[in-house]
């Protein structure tokens, strides 16, 4: 399998976000080395291949850069020590509350989707686009985000236009997921059962059983 990434694991201060692409693209990487079909038809990421799948299968495994267990053993400094567990709790403490944020950030993009296909013809101007997008910020954000909507590149984009809803089932998809391993297991880094687990349950069906389903079973 092949995946691309600006991040280099090994350069210092390839910072957070390119080692969270690169976890994400593995992960993808990881879905589709793992699918075990009679075709490669049931591989292939167009439809009829859920978005929300294939995403979830990638964030569960990017969700390990803000895993404190994750961190505590992998995340080391030139020295090869670890960050200390007082700076990730304090991080923790201070972020988490405001995670819902990111989430409605997230909703906003699909939502201004359907408002901009909806709108008839003759209202479609770059303005009226323009001030669609600040009305669905301000509603589901309760304010005018950091990102502007108009900046995620998915919405121009042929093949990922309307799919950023995809996102947004994937991010419950992990959280799920990762709650199952706790439950089972009580552990989620360097667990031995984690692979085979999420092969059996989503890897190895590709495109032949919908999102919901494999996510309900």
């Amino acid at each position: 399998a092949n995946f691309t990434s600006l991040a280099d694991p090994k350069a210092v201060g390839s910072g957070l976000r390119a080692l969270t692409t690169l976890m994400h693209e593995a992960g993808h990487a990881a879905h589709f080395a793992n699918i075990k079909q009679p075709s490669p038809l049931f591989g292939q990421e167009r439809a009829p291949f859920s978005a929300a799948l294939a995403e979830g299968q990638s964030m569960f495994l990017d969700a390990l850069v803000q895993d404190s267990a994750w961190r505590a053993k992998y995340a080391l400094n030139a020295d090869g020590e670890p960050i200390p567990f007082d700076i990730i709790e304090e991080e923790i403490r201070s972020t988490y509350p405001f995670s819902v944020r990111t989430l409605r950030a997230m909703l906003s993009v699909p939502y201004f989707e359907k408002a901009l296909y909806e709108l008839p013809d003759e209202e479609v101007s770059a303005e009226r686009i323009q001030s669609l997008a600040d009305e669905i910020e301000i509603r589901i954000q309760g304010g005018l985000g950091p990102r502007p909507i108009l900046s995620v590149p998915h919405i121009i984009s042929d093949e990922a236009s309307c799919y950023y809803h995809a996102y947004v089932l994937a991010e419950m998809c992990v959280h799920q997921t990762r709650a199952f391993f706790m439950e089972r297991d009580g552990f989620i880094v360097d667990n031995p059962s984690v692979g085979p687990t999420l092969s059996k349950a989503y890897w190895e069906h590709g495109n032949s059983r919908s999102f919901l389903d494999l996510v309900k079973d």
